[in-house]
């Protein structure tokens, strides 16, 4: 399976928000690009561990399992699950779980020998190898997922796991965009630079949860994430004086600071 880091964090600015006027209609929604990357984000991360949990009721060999990928079709999702060859130059196809009626359901065929893959496969697992010996994470468990980017490139992000149920964390992650061949990082972003793991609902007036970035203007796709895993709106601050919000759709809209206040948490 993918590796997973152990990464010690520091808190967000965040806590719970409640409203202090009359609700008012939406904005258009902005950033579309951000929403579009941050479900194709929360889907891959869907299929990756119900077919997970697919393969591992099969009990699949260790030795020839050491990463998984998902990637979607017209048809829904597959995810393989395999290993780079010693020379990087095939992919190794252990076991493949294809999607079912929803992206719960997998069904898992074991590839037996392992198929010898080069092309989606190869290049998004070098993608991946690439981004962990750049990736600096600290004292937790982050999860991986690689996405298509323009121009046969890849996303690769790395994001905090969810390791207690109900609880999902945000912050201290990283996009990185990998070459076409998955040799080369062209670009790496990160999107937070703290960690929060998250805190219990409040009650009353909550209709949402608030942090503040500091490294840019704009949601990030892992806001969008973020949302679409904890099912909670989220209000985010930016250094420029702004403030957004993402709907549990994925949507993102423009907002006043008037219209709500954060706890001070």
């Amino acid at each position: 399976m993918l590796k997973r880091f152990a990464i010690v964090g520091f808190s967000l600015l965040l806590g719970p928000i409640y409203l202090t006027g009359k609700d008012k209609p939406d904005a258009a929604p902005v950033f579309p690009e951000v929403t579009a990357r941050g479900r194709a984000l929360y889907e891959y991360d869907q299929a990756a561990q119900h077919a997970s949990d697919a393969v591992r009721a099969v009990h699949p060999d260790r030795g020839v399992v050491r990463s998984y990928i998902a990637r979607k079709s017209d048809s829904g999702w597959t995810v393989v699950f395999g290993r780079l060859n010693d020379q990087r130059d095939k992919f190794l196809i252990a076991y493949e779980a294809i999607q079912g009626k929803t992206i719960k359901e997998f069904m898992v065929r074991k590839v037996d020998p392992p198929v010898e893959e080069s092309g989606f496969y190869l290049g998004a697992a070098k993608a991946i190898d690439t981004a962990l010996h750049d990736f600096k994470g600290a004292a937790r468990p982050y999860s991986g997922a690689v996405l298509p980017a323009p121009s046969n490139q890849f996303y690769v992000y790395m994001y905090p796991s969810q390791t207690q149920d109900g609880v999902y964390p945000v912050g201290g992650d990283v996009r990185y965009l990998i070459s076409s061949d998955g040799n080369t990082v062209i670009d790496e972003r990160r999107m937070h630079s703290k960690i929060s793991e998250g805190w219990d609902k409040p009650p009353n007036l909550w209709v949402g949860n608030y942090h503040t970035h500091d490294l840019s203007s704009e949601p990030e796709d892992t806001d969008v994430f973020h949302v679409l895993s904890s099912k909670v709106p989220e209000y985010i601050g930016t250094p420029n004086g702004k403030f957004f919000r993402v709907n549990t759709d994925g949507t993102i809209v423009e907002v006043k600071k008037g219209s709500f206040a954060d706890s001070g948490n």
